[in-house]
C-alpha cells in the first residue's frame, strides 16, 4: 500500500491551508497513494495561540470536516485530518482532534491529542494546556482495508505524543502495525529528538510509522521542523522531506511486516 505524509507551512487564514491541503491531497492520489495524513494544525497556524477558537467546529459539523470527507470521497483516498480544534464545553479550550475518514467520506475515527506540550527554554514558551483540553479516548485504532485485500489496524496519536512509549505500545498491545503521528515539531526539539523517537516507535513496536509535520517558518514567526518522514518495521527510514510543503510517498509492505516480526519476535517476548 502506498502512503502519504503530507508536510505543509500552515498560515492563520484556514482557507488558504484548505487549498494548500487539497493541491497535496490531489498530488498523493496521482501518485498512487491510498492512505494520505496532514500534519497536526494543518488547517490553522495562528498568529496567537487562542486563534483557534474562532475556527472550532462541531463535531460533526463545519468547514474544515466538509473539506476532509468531500476530498476523501472526491479522491478516493482515506484521509486522516491532522488536527482540528473541535469545541468542548469549556469556552476558553478546545480539543486538538484527529479525524479520520474513509474513501466514501465518512467519518471513522476520532482521536483527541492526551499528551499536551509544555516547553519553556527561556527563547521559546509552549503550554498548550492554556487552549486545548486533552482527550480521554486513547488509545484510538482502526481498520484499513487496503486495494490488495490486506487489513491494516492503524494507531493514532499527535505531536507530543511520541515521547510517551506507552501509548504506543497500547498499539501494539492491540494489534497496531500501522503507527500515525501527525505533528508540528519546533525546531529545537525536532532537531534534538525527531527522528530518533520515531525510528524508536517503529522499532520497540515492530510497525510502519508514517509521520507528516509542519516544515519551515511561519507567519506568526514560529520554525516549524518538518523532515516528514516514513519508517519501516526495522526502524529504517524509507522516504522524508526537510522543509517546506510536499508528499512524502512511500510503500508499506505486509510481507516486510511479517519477516520482521517472525525473525525478531519482541512484541511476544514482553514481560511487563
Amino acid at each position: 500500500m502506498k502512503v502519504a505524509a503530507i508536510q505543509m507551512v500552515s498560515c492563520p487564514r484556514p482557507q488558504d491551508n484548505l487549498a494548500t491541503a487539497r493541491s497535496l491531497l490531489e498530488q498523493a492520489a496521482q501518485a498512487g497513494a491510498e492512505l494520505a495524513v496532514l500534519p497536526e494544525y494543518f488547517c490553522i497556524m495562528g498568529l496567537r495561540d487562542t486563534d483557534k477558537l474562532a475556527h472550532q467546529e462541531v463535531p460533526g459539523q463545519g468547514p474544515i470536516q466538509d473539506f476532509l470527507a468531500r476530498t476523501a470521497r472526491e479522491l478516493g483516498l482515506w484521509i486522516v485530518g491532522g488536527t482540528l480544534p473541535l469545541r468542548t464545553t469549556d469556552p476558553e479550550r478546545v480539543r486538538n482532534t484527529t479525524l479520520v475518514f474513509a474513501p466514501d467520506g465518512a467519518c471513522v475515527a476520532r482521536y483527541d491529542k492526551i499528551h499536551l506540550f509544555w516547553f519553556d527554554n527561556g527563547r521559546e514558551q509552549f503550554h498548550e494546556g492554556r487552549v486545548i483540553e486533552p482527550g480521554d479516548n486513547a488509545p484510538v485504532q482502526f481498520d484499513l482495508l487496503a486495494r490488495d485485500g490486506h487489513r491494516w489496524r492503524v494507531g493514532l496519536s499527535v505531536c507530543y505524543d511520541l515521547r510517551f512509549p506507552e501509548l504506543f505500545r497500547a498499539h501494539a498491545s492491540a494489534g497496531a502495525d500501522l503507527l500515525l503521528v501527525p505533528s508540528a515539531f519546533t525546531h529545537v526539539t525536532g532537531q534534538a529528538h525527531w527522528e530518533v523517537l520515531l525510528r524508536a516507535r517503529a522499532i520497540e513496536n515492530l510497525a510502519y510509522v508514517v509521520a507528516p509535520a509542519q516544515g519551515g517558518v511561519h507567519e506568526n514567526g514560529r520554525h516549524t521542523w518538518g523532515q516528514s518522514l516514513v519508517a519501516d518495521p526495522w526502524g529504517q527510514v524509507l522516504a522524508q522531506q526537510a522543509q517546506g510543503p510536499g508528499v512524502v510517498l512511500a510503500e508499506l509492505d505486509p510481507a516486510r511486516l511479517r519477516s520482521v516480526r517472525q525473525q525478531l519476535p519482541a512484541l511476544a517476548h514482553r514481560i511487563l
